[in-house]
C-alpha cells in the first residue's frame, strides 16, 4: 500500500526538521497514519540549487503519491551580494525559483493549495553579526535583506496561488522573538516549536480529511483479522 506524503522541501531550516524538537516531528505527529512526513532539507542550497534538484527529490512518478509540499528556502538566497556569497540569488531570480518550483508540482497533478511557501526567518542582527566577526568573516546578512526575500515568498504565493507562511513577519510580531534563533539565523527549539505551531494548523486544513490508515485496533475483527487488515 501507497501512503499519502507530505514533503518538507529546503536548506538547513528543512534538514533539521527532525531534529530534537524539530518542525518536522512534530508535524510528522500530528498527522500520524495519515500520511508519511519525509525531509529533504539540504544544509547550504539556494532555491537555484533546489529547483534544479526537486525533480530528483520528488520524482514525476510519485507525484500523484504526495498530498502537500512544503518550499522553505531564502535563509540561504539573501546572503549580501556584496559579499560575493556562492549562496547569493537576487530577489528577482529567487522569484522565479518559486515559481519554477510550484510549476513542476502543479503540472505533476498536486493542488498549488497544497504547497505551502515558508518565508525564511527573521535575521537576529546583533546575534549574526557578532558570529561573523568571531570567525573572522564578513557580515554576509541583514534582516532588512532577508525581509525583501519574505516579501517574494508572499508576492509568489499570489500569484500562484500556493498557501504562505511568513515566518519572516509572523516572529516579529512576537515579543522578545529573538529567542527563537539560536545563532541569529537557524531556528532554536523554541523558534522550531513556534514555526510548527502554525504549519500544522495549516496542514490540517489540506490534508486533515484524509483517513487513517489501516482500521483502529477496537474495529479489527478478532476472529478473521486478516478481513479487516487485508481489505
Amino acid at each position: 500500500m501507497s501512503w499519502p506524503k507530505v514533503v518538507l522541501f529546503g536548506d538547513s531550516l528543512t534538514q533539521a526538521a527532525f531534529s530534537n524538537g524539530g518542525w518536522g516531528a512534530a508535524l510528522a505527529d500530528k498527522l500520524q497514519r495519515k500520511c508519511d512526513v519525509l525531509s529533504r532539507g539540504f544544509s547550504g542550497y539556494n532555491s537555484t540549487w533546489g529547483r534544479i534538484i526537486l525533480p530528483r527529490c520528488i520524482p514525476k512518478d510519485d507525484l500523484p503519491h504526495v498530498a502537500m509540499v512544503t518550499i522553505f528556502f531564502g535563509a540561504n538566497d539573501s546572503a549580501l551580494e556584496v559579499t560575493a556569497s556562492p549562496k547569493y540569488v537576487s530577489v528577482d531570480d529567487f522569484r522565479g525559483n518559486l515559481q519554477g518550483m510550484v510549476k513542476y508540482l502543479e503540472d505533476g497533478g498536486i493542488d498549488p493549495k497544497n504547497v505551502i511557501i515558508i518565508s525564511p526567518p527573521a535575521l537576529d542582527d546583533k546575534v549574526w553579526s557578532a558570529g561573523c566577526e568571531k570567525n573572522g568573516g564578513p557580515v554576509n546578512r541583514k534582516n532588512s535583506n532577508t525581509g525583501l526575500y519574505a516579501k517574494a515568498c508572499r508576492r509568489v504565493a499570489e500569484d500562484c496561488c500556493t498557501g504562505i507562511l511568513d515566518l519572516w513577519t509572523l516572529m516579529q510580531k512576537e515579543e522578545n522573538w529573538q529567542r527563537f534563533l539560536e545563532d541569529g539565523l537557524h531556528l532554536s527549539e523554541s523558534g522550531s516549536g513556534f514555526l510548527a505551531g502554525h504549519l500544522t494548523e495549516m496542514a490540517v486544513s489540506r490534508v486533515g480529511h484524509l483517513p487513517d490508515q489501516l482500521p483502529d485496533w477496537k474495529d479489527i475483527d478478532l476472529v478473521n483479522p486478516e478481513k479487516s487488515l487485508l481489505a
